[in-house]
C-alpha cells in the first residue's frame, strides 16, 4: 500500500490493482456574510484601511467591523497581513515558472523536496500539482546569469530532482493577490 499526501486536506490511497480512492476530510466552512466579503475585498485591496474607513464603506460602527475581523482572524480567513513590494524596484527582473518531476513520486522524497524549497529564497511559490509534472515553482532572481547560477547551484542539485523544464516570463499580463470571494 502507498499512500500519497496532497496538502493537509486529501489522502490518497492506492492498492495493488486498485483504482486511486481520494479520502477528502469534510472541513466546515465558517458562516461569512455579505458584509464579511465586502470587508475582505476592502482589506485586499488596501490592508493599511482603518477601523473607521472600513466601517464608512460597509455602513457599520467601529465595534461590529472590529468583531468580525477578529473573527475573520481568529477563524483563520485573514491568515495575515503583509506589504507588497515591488519586485522590479528591489532588482529582480527575471521570473521564471519551473516544473520540476521527481525522480521517484514517494513521500519520502516529496517531504525532502519540500524541505529543500522552503530553504530557497528565490522560490516565492511551490506548488505539488497533477499532470506531466510534480511541482510547480515560482522563481523570482534579478538576471539570466543569477537563474543559470541558480538552476545549476541550487535546484538540478537537490537529490530528489530527476527533470526541470522552465518558462520564462516576458511580461506579465496580471498579477494580483486579491481573492475572488464568493
Amino acid at each position: 500500500m502507498i499512500f500519497f499526501f496532497f496538502r493537509r486536506f486529501c489522502l490518497y490511497k492506492k492498492e495493488k490493482n486498485t483504482s486511486i480512492r481520494f479520502l477528502i476530510f469534510n472541513f466546515s466552512m465558517m458562516n461569512i456574510d455579505e458584509t464579511d466579503k465586502k470587508i475582505l475585498q476592502l482589506l485586499q485591496v488596501d490592508a493599511h484601511l482603518t477601523l473607521k474607513d472600513i466601517a464608512n464603506q460597509v455602513n457599520l460602527s467601529l465595534t461590529p467591523v472590529h468583531d468580525r475581523l477578529k473573527r475573520l482572524e481568529k477563524e483563520g480567513v485573514i491568515e495575515k497581513y503583509v506589504a507588497l513590494l515591488n519586485k522590479k524596484k528591489l532588482g529582480n527582473q527575471l521570473t521564471v515558472y519551473c516544473q520540476v518531476t521527481l525522480i521517484k513520486q514517494t513521500i519520502d522524497l516529496s517531504e525532502a523536496f519540500n524541505e529543500a524549497i522552503f530553504n530557497l529564497p528565490e522560490v516565492i511559490e511551490c506548488n505539488f500539482v497533477s499532470g506531466s509534472s510534480d511541482y510547480i515553482l515560482k522563481v523570482v532572481l534579478p538576471d539570466m546569469e543569477s537563474y543559470h547560477n541558480f538552476h545549476q547551484k541550487k535546484l538540478s542539485i537537490l537529490p530528489q530532482v530527476a527533470l526541470i523544464n522552465s518558462f520564462f516570463i516576458i511580461t506579465e499580463v496580471k498579477n494580483t493577490t486579491v481573492l475572488p470571494i464568493y
